[in-house]
Parts: C-alpha cells; structure tokens; sequence
C-alpha cells in the first residue's frame, strides 16, 4: 500500500505532474485610449489646428515604422473614447519613450487618457510542457533540481528562436481593432489553477481549434499581464472585416474553457486610422483606407 502522509497517497503525489505551464514571451506591448476635448479644439484658429495636427502626425510616421517595434493608430467606436494607440516594443523602457514623446506634443493638451493597458506578448507552451514534464518524470529527475532547470532552460531558448516571428509580431494592418483584457475564474467553485495541467492542456488545444479556423480572417496577438496590469490577458483581433470579431468569440463562448472559466472585460473597436490620415479624422473625415 502507498504511504500517505496526513491522509494525501504520496504516490499520487509523485505522479501528479507541475502545475505551471512554461512560458515564452517576446515584444512589450502598451494600449492607451483617450478622449479627445473636441470642445477646446474647435476654438482654435484653423492655422494652429493645422500646425497640431501636422506635428502629430509626424512623429505618427515615424513610430509607424519604428525600428525597435510599432505603433498604430486607431479611431474607437463608441463612448469609451475617441483614440486607441497600440505599441508594441522591444522593452518597457521603449514603451515609456513612446509615451514621453506623445506627451510632449501640443495635441497632448487635447487628449485626456481614459485608461490603459500594459503586458508582454505571450506564447503558453501547454503541449510542450506535459511532454517534458513526464518525460523527466519518467527519468525520476525531480522538479527544480539543477537537471530539470537545464532542460527547462534549453526548451524556453529552443522555443524562443523557433517562434520570434509570432513573439515579436508585426501589427497586422487590417483596417479594425477588437482589444479587450480576460481572466481565468478563481473562485471557490470553479478555478482553472486548480485544474491538472493535462486537463489545462486539453481545453486550450480544444480552444485553439477555433481560432484556427479563422485564420486568414482574423490575425489574434495574445497578451501576458499577470503582475502588469488588472487582468491576466489582454487579446487583440485585427480584422478587415469587424463581423468576424463577433463569431469567432461568440463561436469561442461555447467550448469549455471559455463558457466555465473565463472572464472578460471591457470590448474597444476602432478602425484604422494611418499617420497620413490624422489631420483629416480631426476634421472630422473618416480614416482612409490604409
């Protein structure tokens, strides 16, 4: 008979593999959405409307096409507000000049910021995890002894060059933006942490089936925040077509680990706007095509 200690089978124990599924992560990304005082904007003179909007729309060019990563304007639909800009950087650092360059225009004396949202691109390796978790338990190699980090070491850095396309995505010019933050449920009645990690691994791949199938339709950049901001995720569709958005996620609510375990937040669309077009949605014309 198995030895128990305090009533647990510690041979249960042995078997159970870790809980926590490993982790690749790649460009530091920033949402920030704003109002815009469109009361204080008219009562300028056409002029220095102009002389705004050309300023910003300069330094929109240039962090279009930045170097160390994006930035994309969007226009939002809706009443909760006017302007989403997405970064999407090599670090926090990058992140903070980006937002201290846009702070210092004279169009920031217009925008008041209404919230934001800060993560890092994310890839949760489940399937890769299990295989090695039992293939290490099977060598009786124990979690968190110097051969277990090894291999944990090389896995992350194998996988990190294997998938630095999808860590460090282009933004996907499609003409909308659906961005919204999720949780897993924590409660005392349903809590995905205290699911098995087999039992983890067999919900995502069920609910990746469905994302797949919309691909060439819907472009999805998922998000790690945990630690970072107020939610767990934060997920972006880029979509030229925003009926999409809709049936995917509606499509997405009826497999298990959405309709049991998941929570969202608030939804932001916007459309598309290029730096070339800014001084135009200003002047009230809808964004061009890009």
């Amino acid at each position: 008979m198995a030895s128990t200690t305090s009533g647990i089978d510690t041979t249960t124990m042995k078997q159970q593999l870790p809980a926590v599924p490993i982790t690749i992560e790649g460009s530091s990304v920033l949402h920030q959405m704003f109002r815009f005082r469109w009361t204080e904007w008219r009562k300028l003179g056409e002029q220095q409307k102009q002389e705004i909007a050309r300023e910003a729309a300069s330094l929109l060019e240039k962090l279009e096409h930045n170097e160390d990563g994006q930035t994309a304007l969007f226009s939002l639909l809706g009443h909760k507000g006017d302007l989403l800009l997405v970064h999407f950087r090599q670090s926090f650092e990058q992140l903070k000049a980006a937002e201290l360059q846009l702070a210092n225009l004279k169009l920031s004396d217009f925008l008041e910021q209404t919230t934001s949202y800060l993560s890092v691109v994310e890839l949760g390796l489940y399937e890769s995890s299990v295989k090695m978790y039992r293939a290490l338990q099977e060598q009786g190699v124990q979690p968190n002894s110097p051969e277990w980090n090894e291999v944990m070491q090389e896995t992350i850095k194998r996988q990190t060059e294997a998938m630095r396309s999808r860590l460090y995505p282009q933004i996907p010019p499609a003409r909308y933006i659906c961005f919204y933050p999720m949780d897993r449920r924590r409660g005392e009645d349903k809590n995905w942490y205290q699911l098995p990690i087999e039992e983890r691994q067999r919900q995502m791949e069920e609910h990746g089936l469905i994302g797949r199938r919309y691909a060439g339709l819907v472009k999805q950049i998922i998000t790690g925040s945990i630690g970072f901001d107020d939610w767990e995720w934060g997920v972006d569709l880029f979509a030229d077509d925003p009926l999409e958005f809709k049936k995917l996620i509606y499509e997405m609510r009826f497999d298990q680990v959405s309709a049991v375990y998941a929570l969202f937040g608030t939804f932001y669309v916007g459309v598309r706007c290029p730096a070339s077009g800014f001084s135009g949605l200003l002047s009230g014309k809808l964004p061009p095509q890009g």
